[in-house]
């Protein structure tokens, strides 16, 4: 059965069996952030090479990657950019906001847990977890609650929580997404250096600064050796 969007095109649901790459959606979360500057500007269509071309993409894979999931382009006009980014939105699972919190009220966590643009996405940072007496209790800057680690579980069926943030000194980063997981969170992004292990219906993403840091210092070493 096909589906018809308001903008009048048809579309047929993807196989819900069929996997999507993380390059895909990490590719959806670049064409949703061009979509927002060009609704900011004004600008109601887009043709995918215009789209390409204004953003440094590839208009084919473009293409491709919104076929996946439904034929959202009007033939001769291109993209409604409020329609296109709705769907994005939709797809991404970010159009009802998502409910995240922070563990380890530390400098990276309250960075984190202050900075605005994760709103501005739909994420709404509604907690942060640590386990020092002269934290528990307090806020960030923001205004973030900051509650004992041993609340987590009643934390996070109170506010919903789906994500959790790890920003906690590397010895204790196992133990802490355990006790994530063990609370009902399945889904992590880690910024602890070193590896950890989730149990199996665990999403982890790790961001591992130190490793982006030595690529970087590795192109300057190719570029000038002799610095």
């Amino acid at each position: 059965m096909k589906r018809v969007h308001k903008s009048g095109e048809q579309s047929s649901p993807r196989d819900s069996a069929e996997p999507v790459s993380e390059l895909t959606t990490n590719r959806l979360s670049v064409y949703l952030r061009c979509l927002n500057v060009l609704d900011a500007a004004g600008v109601r269509t887009v043709s995918s090479q215009a789209l390409a071309e204004q953003f440094h993409l590839n208009a084919a894979q473009i293409r491709k990657d919104l076929a996946y999931f439904g034929e959202f382009g009007v033939r001769g006009v291109g993209y409604y950019v409020k329609e296109l980014r709705r769907h994005l939105r939709q797809i991404l699972g970010i159009d009802r906001g998502v409910s995240v919190a922070i563990m380890g009220a530390g400098n990276l966590g309250l960075a984190l847990a202050d900075y605005p643009g994760f709103r501005d996405e739909g994420f709404e940072i509604v907690a942060m977890f640590d386990t020092a007496r002269e934290k528990i209790g307090h806020r960030s800057r923001a205004g973030v609650p900051i509650h004992d680690l041993r609340d987590l579980r009643k934390v996070v069926r109170r506010e919903r929580i789906r994500i959790a943030v790890i920003a906690v000194p590397a010895g204790a980063a196992q133990s802490v997404v355990n006790t994530v997981a063990a609370a009902g969170i399945r889904a992590i992004l880690n910024f602890s250096p070193g590896t950890v292990k989730v149990p199996p219906g665990v999403k982890l993403k790790s961001m591992d600064l130190t490793v982006s840091l030595e690529s970087l210092s590795f192109f300057l070493a190719q570029a000038d050796p002799t610095t």
